[in-house]
């Protein structure tokens, strides 16, 4: 196995792990469980070093999982190891990431939601606990389809609720709890 192969497994076994134990094990997103039991969530490591590449990557990934069957492929999660570590360089990719699934004419059909190991909140102190709900062991472009969020929505009735029951439980669990669920 080549050492890109055996990085690439180390950063999907991190990127699980955050998924399993924080996303999903604490509710943090109640829609995650069911893509996650069947399988359907596509985890696409990116090699791209700087935005150039991580928006050249966006595009694949983008047009992957318009062309997959949603039984197949509902998400993807693009990992970004190697770039995109400053938060802010990261929410200038954000903006141009947009901008492409407008140029795509993607708007309506695929969102993106975003996590950042430094994640910050506009007026949050760097290290404030709510930061925290989108907080990953690698900046991750999350794409999401926007019917499936639909369907979830519908079916999770006080959708509204979910950021301020995440930052409850995390002011709950502290930072030594989050640490301690990151811990593989």
């Amino acid at each position: 196995m080549s050492s890109s192969a055996e990085s690439h497994d180390a950063v999907i076994a991190a990127t699980r792990h955050w998924l399993t134990e924080a996303v999903i094990g604490l509710n943090l997103c109640p829609f995650a469980k069911a893509v996650h039991v069947k399988g359907q969530i596509r985890y696409a490591v990116s090699d791209a070093v700087d935005m150039e590449g991580v928006l050249t990557d966006l595009e694949a990934e983008l047009q992957a999982l318009v062309a997959a069957s949603p039984d197949a492929v509902d998400t993807t999660l693009l990992v970004l190891p190697r770039a995109l570590g400053d938060f802010l360089d990261y929410n200038d990719c954000l903006f141009f990431a947009e901008r492409m699934i407008k140029q795509l004419w993607l708007e309506g059909i695929i969102q993106i939601a975003s996590f950042h190991p430094h994640y910050q909140f506009e007026g949050s102190e760097p290290d404030d606990i709510e930061n925290y709900t989108n907080r990953a062991p690698y900046p991750i472009l999350h794409l999401l389809r926007e019917e499936s969020i639909e369907r979830a929505v519908q079916a999770f009735p006080d959708a509204e609720a979910i950021y301020e029951r995440n930052q409850d439980t995390l002011r709950r669990i502290g930072l030594k709890g989050w640490n301690d669920l990151m811990k593989m």
